[in-house]
Formats: C-alpha cells, structure tokens, sequence
C-alpha cells in the first residue's frame, strides 16, 4: 500500500476558487473520510487524487513520488464512484476483470484475482449474473471488486453509498469496514453522511468551502471541535448552540450568562475573553439533560416535537433564548408537546466559542485512551 501527500492543492473554475491551499499527509493504511456539506470540495480533491482532474496549482505525492502530471492508470489507484458504472452485457466476473483484460494480464492471473475479490466480498455464487440480475448491493461490491483485483495502493470512493436504501447502506458500510481490516489497504473516502465518517474513519477531514477545517480520529472531532463549523456538522443530531456572554472570568474558567437569568462556568482558558465578550455556548444533545438535577445551570422551554426512536428519544425545545434546541434523552421519557420543560447543562460537557467562532481549549480537553493510559 502507501502513503499520499497533498502539497498546497489549489483549484479554480474560471474566477470561483474551488480548493485553497489544501495539505494533508495520509499515512500507509489508513482510512481517511473527506465529509463536508455538498460544495465544499471534497469530491473535487478526490478527482485530483485520482488524476481525474487537473489542480490550479500544487502537488499530490503517492509513496514520495510526485504523481501531479501522471495518468490516472499510472498512479497506482483504484475508484469506485457513487454510480456503479458496470458494463451491463457483462456477467459479474468479466465486469471485475475488465481493468486486467484491458492491461492486457495474463488469463490465470485474471481468473486468479477476481476468484480471491468474489470470496473476499462473497460474490462467488453471483459471477455469472448480469448486472440486471443483482441487488443495489451487490453491484456496488461489484464495483469494489473491480478495484481490488487490480491491487491498487490507494482505494479511492466517491459517495459509493448513496444510492442504496437506509438498511443497504448499513449493510455496505459494514462491509467496506470489514474490507478495510481484511486488505490493510490506504483508503480514502469521500461522503456528506457524517454518521458513516464517525464509524469508517481512522482520520476524518473535514471540509468547509474549499478549506480544511479540521483533520483528527472521529472520537477527537466529536470532543474536541475546533471551531462552530465542525461542532455542529460532527455529530447527530448536531450540537445546540446558545447565545451568552461573558460574565467573569477565572480559574475555573469562564462564567457566561445565559437566558433566563442562569449562570454556568465552563472550564475552558479564557484567551481574549474578559467580561461583557459576546460568546457562544454548545452543547451536544445527549449530554443535556431533562430535569433540574445533574447539571451546573437550569434553562427552561416547551417542547415543541417529541420524536421517539425507541431506545432513544430526542425532544425539540422551544423558547430557549433566541432559538430552539434538541435533547436526547435515553428510552420514553414521560414528555408530551406543549408540555413545560426544565433542561440542566453540566459545564463540564459544554463548550464556549468565540465572536469568530474559534473553540476556547478546556482545561480538561478530551484525550484518546492511548493518552489516557500513558498518563496514568
């Protein structure tokens, strides 16, 4: 396999600039999922990677070798798209072979290959189906198998998910997960789903207008948001963000004030802050909690939708300082619309961000286990 290096990628339709100076180092093995709202230019920095696009400016490395002015066939990937893309007069087995016949590989290397692809993806029983004779699924591992026979260093997927119903794209992603383990490939994958970037990713990139806004491990950018972009993509539902201000500021952190006349120190370092800052409070849905106990600061609302998803329930609450906020509370709370609610906040689960909405750092910042153990 390989490691890939992104060296300042620029990308520019006509006077819109689609890239801005995008650098990443992506290590042997790993999987990196690109996720971003539709336009941010994650798919676009796929295609350069895959050669499928000409960057402005800037280089993209494969095992330390500049690869910028190569061919897609020369650099040693393989794509799969979100459209299957299958040769539909072919049965499974010459659809997976297709890229070697056209290398022009040996027959029994051909036959070898795609042999060890169907059992890897359990396609065996299916090679002599046309494509109109499979599932959504089973064309979709199809087309990986296409890029596994060719033993490609980096794998490269553009949305392949995105076609497939709620319980196929499940299914997919547990595959494409179990794959990942069984080949130890590099692998890059590109979706807007960030449920499937928390639970494929070893790094996720996040991406906002052509920038990167944050790379780190899924558990980093769910505790650790950067700024207000990736606290509220990251995460679902997305984080609450409240208006406050701050009120005083200390050791212990910064006291904000927020609607209804409460008070909470959150434990963060008070860089710029000093009282009278305007700031933003966040905090995720299931660390809020209903009632008045268990938390540093009591708001109260309405509850506006109560949606119960059996093991979990997530309530809507109006009429909290200028907005709505959500509250995800485990089994089927006694809560019905209209009805009146108290919401406690623990500081130590909320997070403060800044007029530019930078995230202040916790004095406790979350670490991973790795850390945690080496610290102990």
């Amino acid at each position: 396999m390989a490691n890939l290096a992104l060296h300042a990628i620029n990308k520019s339709f006509g006077a819109t600039e689609v890239l801005k100076g995008v650098d990443l180092e992506i290590e042997d093995r790993e999987f990196i999922v690109f996720v971003g709202p539709s336009g941010c230019g994650k798919s676009t920095l796929l295609r350069i990677i895959a050669g499928l696009e000409d960057q402005t400016s800037g280089e993209v490395e494969i095992d330390g070798t500049n690869v910028s002015l190569l061919p897609p066939a020369k650099r040693g990937i393989a794509m799969v798209f979100q459209s299957y893309a299958l040769y539909p007069h072919m049965n499974v087995e010459r659809n997976m072979g297709f890229g070697l016949r056209q290398a022009r590989a040996p027959l029994a290397e051909i036959k070898s290959k795609v042999a060890e692809a169907a059992r890897i993806l359990q396609l065996e029983p299916l090679l002599r189906r046309k494509p109109r004779e499979l599932s959504g699924g089973q064309r979709q591992r199809v087309a990986i198998g296409r890029a596994i026979v060719r033993n490609p260093k980096v794998f490269l997927f553009d949305e392949p998910l995105s076609n497939l119903d709620a319980a196929l794209r499940v299914q997919m992603r547990v595959e494409i997960a179990r794959l990942h383990h069984d080949l130890n490939a590099t692998m890059i994958y590109v979706t807007h789903d960030q449920v499937e970037a928390m639970t494929l990713a070893d790094r996720i990139v996040v991406m906002n207008l052509g920038v990167l806004e944050q790379v780190g491990s899924p558990l980093e950018l769910y505790h650790n948001p950067r700024n207000l972009f990736v606290a509220g993509f990251i995460g679902s539902p997305k984080m609450n963000f409240i208006s406050c201000t701050a009120q005083a500021v200390g050791e212990q952190g910064v006291t904000v004030s927020l609607p209804g006349d409460a008070t909470i120190t959150v434990p963060v370092v008070p860089d710029g802050v000093s009282p009278g800052t305007p700031l933003t409070l966040g905090i995720r849905p299931e660390h809020a909690l209903l009632g008045e106990r268990g938390g540093d600061a009591v708001l109260s609302g309405t509850a506006l939708v109560v949606e119960r998803l059996g093991g979990m329930t997530d309530i809507h609450i109006g009429g909290v300082g200028d907005g709505m906020m959500v509250l995800q509370a485990i089994g089927e709370p006694d809560v019905d619309v209209d009805d009146a609610l108290s919401i406690s906040l623990p500081a130590e689960r909320c997070h403060l961000f800044d007029g530019d909405g930078k995230a202040l750092t916790k004095l406790n910042p979350w670490q991973p286990r790795a850390a945690r153990k080496a610290a102990a």
